[in-house]
């Protein structure tokens, strides 16, 4: 799967950085272990409509140790704060994963 932005990386290399330095700064090991971060991460990106980010964070999450029990359990909670679309989101970003 092509970087998403990918377009950012060509034109803005300073912008893409910056990106990448804040993501490393949140997705990396610390208080909360990783394969959580990556779960809140899943569930925030559904609430957006980012379904090819729920893909790849619950791959993540699930590299990490996450089941298919603490996925859904984190798509409920985006269901929950955010309502159905969310649900619709993760459904088509987990398809073919779960």
């Amino acid at each position: 799967m092509e970087n998403p932005l990918q377009v950012i990386i060509d034109t803005d290399p300073e912008l893409a950085g910056l990106i990448g330095k804040t993501r490393e700064t949140a997705l990396s090991q610390g208080a909360i272990p990783l394969k959580y971060k990556f779960l809140i991460a899943m569930a925030l990106d559904a609430a957006e409509g980012a379904a090819d980010g729920v893909r790849m964070l619950a791959m993540q999450a699930m590299s990490e140790g996450a089941t298919k029990e603490e996925i859904m359990e984190a798509v409920r909670i985006a269901q929950y704060i955010t309502g159905v679309g969310s649900v619709y989101t993760a459904a088509n970003g987990l398809k073919g994963i779960l």
